[in-house]
């Protein structure tokens, strides 16, 4: 446990503006996922407050960063459960719009070792239009940091990029769900691009590595290559072996916390939402990610992705009392 970097959590300051996503998920545990075709027995269904978007915007609200949600819910129950879940957690969602028909959800399934499957269905979030981003530009422009992910129209999202990037709003682009035919205007206005090692090789046409040594890549070469991609920094997340972080010329390891996981769901959004809350702290990215490897452990614990979040308080209980951690 690395003391200083825990006590960054009494430092989160700044404004965050985040566009995307809100959804219901739908999760249910089974003691392994099933196979194409297959019916498994699973345990009792549970609905929780998820979407890539809030779920960031929950994590970073949650550790005390200022947060302004921009997206649409539906005019079904699942509209006021989430912006209901996301009040609570300190996130502003007077900019958030009502669509007609259902709010986007999500159906997960969640093994034993804590890893999941996820089938997303868009919904409300097909409907957070260009002209829709327009009607709250004088709110966005307010943020300091803008986060992105593309659960909403591409073309919505480049279009946000362009206007935060003009206006010298940081701009931080998740990846995810993945594509590699990311619009060059959308890479040309992300200051920052956040990845998983798959993604990034996929997306720099780059030979995943034998036996997952994935700190054993020549990091300096790939860190050129995103270069000539189109992204200055970058970083890449590699589950247990931590983070690789990409600025110009270097780059940076930065460790996993260590836990016992007991469900994955929604922890690379609250590592963005903590990278967020981070840059809108005036802290530099490798911190902002050493910061974001806690946070996001402390997800791990938990079950459901905004369920499992914790204040800045309770992330810092957890890694300094060792009775929390065998609780």
């Amino acid at each position: 446990m690395n003391a200083n970097t825990i006590s960054m959590l009494d430092r989160i300051s700044g404004s965050i503006s985040i566009v995307g996503s809100m959804n219901a998920d739908y999760t249910v545990t089974a003691k392994r996922l099933p196979k194409p075709g297959e019916t498994i027995a699973g345990g009792p269904l549970r609905i929780l407050p998820g979407g890539k978007s809030g779920n960031q915007a929950a994590a970073a609200a949650r550790i005390g960063a200022s947060v302004s949600m921009f997206g649409a819910v539906g005019s079904d129950a699942n509209a006021d459960f989430l912006l209901g879940k996301l009040n609570d957690a300190g996130v502003d969602t007077t900019h958030v719009r009502r669509a007609d028909g259902a709010s986007g959800t999500t159906v997960i399934t969640v093994d034993d070792n804590g890893e999941n499957t996820i089938v997303y269905s868009a919904g409300s979030n097909a409907t957070v239009s260009v002209d829709y981003i327009e009607s709250r530009k004088d709110v966005l422009l307010k943020s300091s940091v803008l986060g992105l992910c593309l659960e909403s129209p591409i073309e919505t999202v480049t279009a946000t990029a362009k206007m935060c990037h003009d206006a010298g709003i940081k701009v931080l682009l998740n990846d995810s769900p993945f594509t590699d035919k990311l619009p060059n205007e959308l890479i040309a206005y992300s200051d920052i691009l956040l990845v998983n090692e798959h993604e990034m090789a996929q997306l720099l046409n780059i030979a995943e590595p034998k036996n997952d040594d994935w700190l054993g890549m020549d990091w300096n070469y790939i860190a050129h290559v995103m270069h000539d991609f189109g992204f200055k920094q970058a970083v890449v997340t590699l589950g247990a072996d931590g983070a690789i972080i990409i600025e110009k010329d270097h780059t940076y390891h930065v460790d996993a916390a260590k836990i016992n996981a007991v469900d994955t769901t929604g922890c690379g959004d609250a590592f963005m939402g903590t990278l967020l809350a981070g840059l809108s702290s005036g802290f530099s990215l490798s911190d902002s990610a050493s910061l974001a490897s806690y946070v996001a452990a402390y997800a791990a614990t938990g079950y459901g992705a905004q369920a499992s979040y914790g204040s800045a308080k309770q992330i810092k209980d957890f890694f300094t009392c060792p009775t929390q951690q065998n609780a």
